[in-house]
């Protein structure tokens, strides 16, 4: 057997003389395991998921202080649902009194409350480090050596940002239900309407929170992924999403400006509260959840387009 046959032998598997090497796609479900496992090996991501499962407990536990107290100091009666309190309107306890006496508020106070900053914050942060953090450190051009196409690219850092704003929402929501849990007990389990809520009524509920939020964060990094493709500097991505941010929520508290009210993100947050109601109402979060999936196309489109179109 000559030389030239071993060379050329369909059974050895090996290339032509001269013939460059095929190069082969990585699989796209490694790709994706690789991301989200090097995601929550970052010890900045698992401090911040620490401290946002702390702070449902700090919020129930100073509530649960702060309302108790201001009972035993003026005895006007009992405070919630059901009881001669403080009243919010249509009949309602404030949500915050309500937290004293339900487990059910609390996990979705909590969410509605770390979805106006610290939920995003954690979202950005993932998605700056997902394109300008490894083009500032040169981690980028290997992903696109192994080969990776652009656009398989930007679905494993999309990905990867979808599950730490999942992980996110659920930590949130399950912190601040174990809290309620052992503040008020599952005799606890009432809406802001004063009505008696079973525990799968509960965690349907809670289910639909957490989905709508993680869609809601979704929209938030994928703005913050357009701008990461468009920098180097992972903190510009973090300035400019909370900025845009709080510039919404400064721009909703003025009337005047009501025909934009419909256009900016943080809109339907409130809607949120519906849940927490007997009967739940869709509107405000059918509304909200539309606004965010056009956020979500919006920003995947631009993010796309400047990766394609980059040099290096």
């Amino acid at each position: 057997m000559t030389q030239s046959s071993v060379v050329t032998s369909p059974v050895q598997g090996t290339d032509p003389p001269g013939a460059l090497p095929a190069r082969r796609r990585a699989p796209i479900a490694r790709l994706l395991w690789a991301e989200v496992r090097w995601i929550f090996r970052r010890p900045r991501t698992l401090v911040v998921l620490g401290l946002l499962a702390t702070l449902p407990v700090i919020t129930g536990i100073a509530v649960d202080l702060t309302v108790n107290g201001s009972a035993t100091s003026t005895p006007s009666g009992p405070i919630g649902p059901g009881g001669s309190g403080p009243m919010g309107p249509d009949g309602e306890a404030p949500i915050f009194v309500t937290m004293v006496t339900s487990a059910f508020v609390l996990p979705l106070g909590s969410l509605m409350t770390l979805l106006m900053l610290m939920l995003p914050l954690t979202v950005a942060m993932a998605s700056a480090d997902a394109l300008a953090g490894e083009q500032s450190h040169g981690a980028l051009r290997g992903w696109l050596l192994a080969p990776v196409a652009r656009g398989r690219l930007l679905v494993v850092k999309s990905f990867g940002v979808l599950v730490v704003a999942l992980v996110a929402a659920g930590l949130v929501v399950a912190s601040g239900l174990v809290t309620g849990l052992v503040l008020a007990g599952t005799d606890g389990l009432v809406s802001m309407s004063g009505t008696e809520l079973t525990f799968g009524d509960v965690l349907w509920r809670l289910a639909i929170a957490i989905a709508w939020a993680t869609v809601y964060l979704m929209a938030v990094g994928a703005v913050a992924l357009a701008i990461s493709a468009s920098t180097e500097h992972p903190m510009l991505v973090v300035v400019s999403v909370l900025g845009g941010l709080i510039v919404s929520e400064v721009l909703l508290q003025f009337s005047a400006l009501d025909w934009l009210h419909p256009y900016l993100l943080p809109t339907s947050l409130n809607s949120l509260v519906d849940l927490i109601r007997d009967p739940v109402s869709f509107d405000g979060l059918g509304e909200g959840m539309v606004r965010a999936l056009c956020y979500l196309v919006i920003g995947i489109s631009l993010a796309y387009a400047r990766l394609t179109t980059k040099d290096g």
